[in-house]
């Protein structure tokens, strides 16, 4: 299930991650802006935004996270600025999903095991469903149990199809329904630090887990907003 990365206006320093999950059409573009870039490296007069792993151990600030409220599985309500002081991963999923869904829900279980005591305490999972018409908060629950993506450090939001659109659009997240019914969508997992920033995006599915649990402690130890 792929789809095209949607338009956004984020800021001009922006770290992706690649994964599974991009289109040729979304490649081609990549490829269109590196070269570009290279064109423009020797007007540019502040080369140190661009972020050089080994040379800069801190991640670049693509900008302000998108705000959200939303419903979580247990009928209360979570908005991003109540995580304020945790580092957290924002995805989006939908639970009748029986492909794509699970294996990126099971990868961020496995990395949310992996953080230890962090989890929950210092670093929390936050998974916004993209097909709000049918995963009501008791769906989600179900889905969160059946693949073990339960604890303090999990959530699972829904909300009206506005909310869900808007959230979506705004993380750069597209979305659409099938005549099947199934929902094709970008998978983008964002990374947002203690003090609200999106500091780095990873694309698909088959991104190096081992690359993301480098970003969530490095992005742990920069300490407090």
């Amino acid at each position: 299930m792929m789809g095209r990365r949607a338009a956004t206006a984020l800021p001009r320093v922006m770290v992706v991650r690649p994964g599974s999950g991009i289109s040729h059409r979304t490649l081609n573009k990549i490829a269109l802006g590196v070269m570009t870039l290279a064109a423009l490296l020797p007007l540019l007069a502040a080369p140190a935004l661009a972020h050089q792993p080994g040379r800069d151990a801190r991640l670049p600030t693509i900008g302000p996270a998108p705000a959200f409220s939303l419903m979580t599985s247990d009928g209360g309500r979570l908005a991003l600025g109540d995580l304020r002081g945790k580092v957290v991963a924002v995805t989006f999923i939908y639970a009748t999903c029986t492909d794509t869904c699970p294996l990126l829900t099971a990868k961020l279980v496995a990395l949310g095991q992996r953080m230890g005591k962090d989890f929950g305490a210092q670093v929390a999972f936050v998974a916004i469903s993209i097909d709000p018409e049918r995963d009501t908060t008791e769906v989600l629950k179900s889905y969160a149990q059946a693949h073990g993506a339960r604890g303090a450090g999990w959530a699972f939001l829904t909300g009206t199809p506005t909310e869900i659109r808007d959230v979506a659009q705004r993380y750069g997240v597209f979305a659409r329904k099938t005549d099947r019914g199934d929902v094709d969508h970008t998978f983008l997992t964002s990374l947002v630090d203690r003090g609200g920033a999106l500091r780095v995006q990873y694309m698909g599915v088959r991104f190096d887990p081992d690359e993301m649990l480098r970003d969530l402690r490095s992005l742990l130890r920069e300490g407090g907003p």
